[in-house]
């Protein structure tokens, strides 16, 4: 049944449509100064984000794209710069502006050198990155390809072994082709959690399991305040984890030509949130190699997986989600709803 105009489940409570979400994200984006270009590539990826279930990286970051744009920390109008240094190398520049939209930009000659040379490599630099990662790399998968993609982000996270911050939380994200089923897709903080959990479960008053964390004097905390005031992250799995945030660094911003998580400074910007650094996604084009069975090979992987007892796989939930709201709707608690309402200058 279609959910447009919206349909209150609760007093407390209202259901709009992905489609009328995009619409209303977009309108806060232009009010706060992008170009339309930029505010209709943000607006799907964070709408996409809630409509999937991954709410720290969903309407929940509307405020601090608002604060980051408000301050002049990020340039919403730029255009990004496409490169084609080599036959299999795209470069791109963001400008000083958002990553999504600097991706979109080079999208199309990223996947034209995949499928000529079999793998194709772009490195966008002089960009921020504010979103999830997954839906930047899912949508290659659908193509038949093979995606990767790492970026860097603030500083927020004490490599092991060490005693202060120095890394960001420096996600990475994999989407491969699986035949006949939605696609495998995993994106993953190499913190012990991701800094947009953290925010929430301070929002929320909750605690934190053990392990993700220190205060301001390197105690490990349970405290999600605590981190989030003078404290830092860990990273997952001590030195493994650790080894692949230095991945991530080495490959977001010192191969793309990005700032390290240390390397910008957003002092005289009071307001900023978004990290100003790198990203790097690898595209393979699995026929030249696996021809027109990587995807029957995936699927066989997922049934021997399930078949040794797992039940869920990485990404499941999020499918799940999408395609629940997009039959129901995606409910907004009244206060979010117009929050939101309100920043768009409704």
């Amino acid at each position: 049944m279609p959910v447009s105009p919206e349909m209150a489940v609760n007093p407390d409570t209202s259901v709009v449509s992905y489609a009328e979400l995009v619409q209303l994200l977009t309108r806060i984006f232009l009010q706060h100064g992008t170009s339309i270009e930029v505010a209709q590539v943000l607006a799907q990826n964070c709408a996409g984000a809630e409509r999937d279930g991954a709410h720290s990286h969903g309407v929940f970051r509307i405020p601090g794209y608002v604060s980051t744009l408000n301050s002049g920390w990020v340039n919403g109008k730029a255009v990004p710069v496409v490169e084609d240094v080599a036959s299999g190398f795209v470069r791109v520049d963001a400008g000083n502006g958002f990553a999504q939209p600097a991706l979109a930009a080079g999208r199309d000659l990223l996947v034209a050198k995949a499928r000529s040379a079999g793998i194709a490599v772009m490195a966008i630099r002089n960009s921020h990155h504010f979103a999830a990662l997954w839906p930047d790399v899912e949508p290659f998968a659908y193509e038949g390809l093979v995606a990767l993609s790492v970026v860097n982000s603030m500083t927020c996270v004490v490599p092991h072994g060490a005693d202060r911050p120095l890394f960001g939380t420096n996600p990475i994200a994999f989407a491969a082709p699986r035949a006949g089923a939605e696609p495998i897709v995993f994106d993953l903080a190499t913190s012990a959690i991701a800094h947009g959990d953290v925010q929430i479960a301070a929002r929320k008053g909750e605690r934190l399991p053990p392990g993700m964390g220190v205060d301001s004097l390197g105690q490990p905390t349970q405290d999600p305040k605590a981190i989030l005031e003078g404290g830092a992250l860990l990273p997952f799995g001590g030195h493994k984890g650790s080894a692949l945030s230095m991945m991530v660094e080495l490959l977001a911003a010192a191969l793309t030509g990005g700032n390290f998580s240390f390397e910008f400074d957003w002092s005289n910007h009071p307001g900023a949130k978004t990290p100003w650094t790198g990203q790097l996604l690898i595209v393979i084009d699995p026929s030249k190699a696996a021809g027109q069975s990587f995807a029957e090979r995936s699927e066989e992987l997922v049934r021997q997986m399930h078949g040794v007892g797992l039940r869920r796989l990485p990404g499941d939930r999020r499918h799940r989600e999408r395609a629940k709201t997009l039959a129901g709707g995606i409910a907004l608690d009244a206060q979010t709803l117009e929050q939101l309402r309100e920043l768009a200058g409704n």
